[in-house]
């Protein structure tokens, strides 16, 4: 192999080692603060990056699909949860009520966000949660900035009337 072929390959391999780098941490960290649990956050994060790195020459976005399957694969771990999270839910509210008698929800962020259509929760976790910007959510979700916008306020609305707060 000459030097000339070896080249792309190795700027390539660099390019990988930076992009991990510098995102790795970032994704683990967002994923933590989605799962409340560092093992399953670096197992997803790990799982991201290494469908990512399979895929490297053919994603164009590798930050949008990097944070792409990390939100499919956060579906699927609470997908598989929830029977231990309804479990928890109930016994949760059995000891905590608001004035009320409601159970107090305003404290439980994913007893909030999972009765959302998908597409309303993904767009919260991405905005509100990881920072992204409208445009960015949009490149992530494959979704129109203007469908993306219009999911966040159905989203803020369902949360709004979840919460008991309807004076808009």
């Amino acid at each position: 192999m000459t030097m000339w072929e070896a080249g792309p390959a190795v700027a390539e391999t660099d390019a990988r080692q930076e992009f991990f780098a510098a995102e790795y941490p970032r994704l683990a960290g967002w994923v933590r603060r989605q799962v409340g649990d560092d093992d399953t956050a670096h197992d997803v994060a790990a799982e991201a990056f290494t469908r990512l790195m399979s895929r490297w020459s053919a994603a164009q976005e590798p930050h949008a699909y990097l944070y792409k399957t990390a939100v499919n694969l956060l579906k699927d771990h609470w997908r598989r949860t929830r029977k231990e999270r309804r479990a928890l839910s109930l016994v949760a509210a059995e000891q905590d009520h608001g004035p009320d008698g409601r159970p107090d929800r305003a404290s439980d962020l994913r007893g909030l966000l999972e009765p959302l259509p998908e597409h309303q929760r993904t767009a919260v976790l991405l905005h509100y949660l990881a920072g992204f910007s409208i445009r960015e959510v949009s490149a992530i979700v494959g979704r129109a900035e203007g469908t993306v916008k219009s999911d966040l306020f159905q989203a803020r609305a369902r949360i709004r009337v979840e919460l008991g707060d309807n004076d808009d």
